[in-house]
């Protein structure tokens, strides 16, 4: 969903944030409404009869009734869509909303002539009961767009997102393969080489932060001192998250565009940044050690790469089991557990192959792939097997070079 930064006068944020409490508010009562229903109670009630109840409780609440029908009815559909989503396995059961946290709420039906370009850098978009507010057309709006998001984040800034599925970015056609390994040190090492790093914050920009922190947990709570100080503190996080996001961006149109074939770990991401503080009775180890790791992999942007990969190369991207990646040698294929000598580097005992630990776990990814794609019959697969293992050292009777690398 292509998103732009928008400029609401202070009367449309006023406007803006009514709709959002109505928003959340009306999905928070159709969580609550669920929690009470059991299965021997019968069915809970859909949309239709949500729809209803709304309409009688805006006929009763005067605040209700001056906020946006469109916006509250379509906080139900969203709600139904998410409830069904959760019995078809797919998704979590939804759950409630905070303020502060998720503002926002969406549009559908959305006219041509409701979205307008005023210039080369501005343009507007009608939003109920707000009027026209002005956002930065920072890239062209995709044609014939039927719906929009407009969200808050934390640091106070408000977007719009306009639904739209771009098409997939065309790989090269030649069969090329690369094998990408995830880590905190290395955000990711390619199988070519390269060593990729997420950009996070400088070290002025970290210092600040850190003495925000420590000047939040002495500010009392509910006073304004407190709340300018979460501000500032969302902003540096904000600038950290936008950086964090574009690197995601770039890399993973650039793997898309130059490889056809693209092997990375399939790690369950949810279970290795899950909390190790444990129960009362039953208390974890190292949980400041486990929560830094958990922060690192969080950084990285892991589970976003990989999905954002997944949305512009999609059938190209293979998830690879990740046992013996990191011990296996990618020139001989021997495992050995003590041939990582560090973090950053892997020497075979075996046969003296030695390179960069996190390249030479994805070079095994993209040998996996390689043999999945042979196997699966893919475009890339007859293209590699003619090619054979690019980025791969050959196995000869000589004594394998070091690969160096860029």
């Amino acid at each position: 969903m292509p998103r732009y930064r928008m400029d609401p006068t202070p009367e449309q944020h006023t406007a803006l944030l009514g709709h959002c409490a109505h928003a959340r508010y009306v999905w928070n009562l159709a969580v609550e409404q669920h929690s009470f229903w059991s299965p021997h109670r019968g069915r809970a009630p859909g949309y239709n009869e949500q729809s209803r109840q709304l309409t009688a409780a805006r006929a009763e609440f005067d605040w209700l009734q001056a906020g946006s029908q469109t916006v509250q009815q379509q906080a139900l559909r969203d709600f139904a869509q998410a409830m069904g989503n959760f019995f078809a396995g797919t998704h979590r059961r939804p759950t409630w909303r905070k303020q502060g946290v998720h503002e926002g709420f969406r549009q559908v039906g959305v006219k041509p002539h409701q979205v307008e370009r005023l210039s080369r850098r501005w343009g507007a978009v009608l939003v109920p009961k707000c009027g026209w507010v002005r956002f930065r057309l920072s890239r062209p709006v995709p044609p014939g767009v039927k719906s929009y998001r407009v969200t808050r984040d934390r640091a106070g800034r408000w977007h719009v997102a306009f639904a739209h599925v771009p098409p997939p970015v065309p790989g090269p056609g030649e069969g090329t393969v690369i094998g990408v390994d995830r880590g905190v040190t290395v955000s990711a090492a390619l199988s070519t080489g390269a060593l990729l790093k997420v950009p996070g914050l400088i070290p002025g920009e970290t210092r600040r932060r850190k003495l925000l922190a420590r000047k939040l947990g002495r500010a009392r709570r509910g006073s304004r001192r407190r709340a300018r100080l979460k501000a500032a503190l969302a902003r540096l996080k904000a600038r950290q998250t936008d950086r964090r996001k574009n690197w995601v961006e770039q890399t993973s149109t650039t793997l898309a565009r130059q490889f056809d074939a693209i092997g990375v770990e399939d790690l369950n991401i949810r279970g290795m940044t899950r909390s190790a503080k444990g129960t009362l009775q039953r208390p974890g180890r190292n949980v400041a050690a486990k929560a830094g790791l958990n922060r690192g992999i969080l950084a990285s942007g892991w589970a976003m790469l990989v999905e954002r990969l997944e949305h512009k190369a999609p059938g190209r991207v293979y998830k690879i089991d990740p046992a013996y990646t990191s011990q296996r040698c990618s020139a001989c294929r021997t495992i050995d557990p003590q041939a990582r000598e560090s973090q950053a580097r892997f020497r075979c005992r075996s046969c003296g192959f030695a390179c960069n630990a996190d390249v030479n776990a994805a070079r095994n990814i993209a040998h996996e792939t390689r043999l999945l794609c042979t196997l699966a019959g893919t475009a890339a697969g007859p293209a590699v097997a003619a090619r054979g293992r690019p980025g791969v050292p050959e196995r000869t009777n000589r004594e394998p070079q070091p690969v160096l690398l860029s």
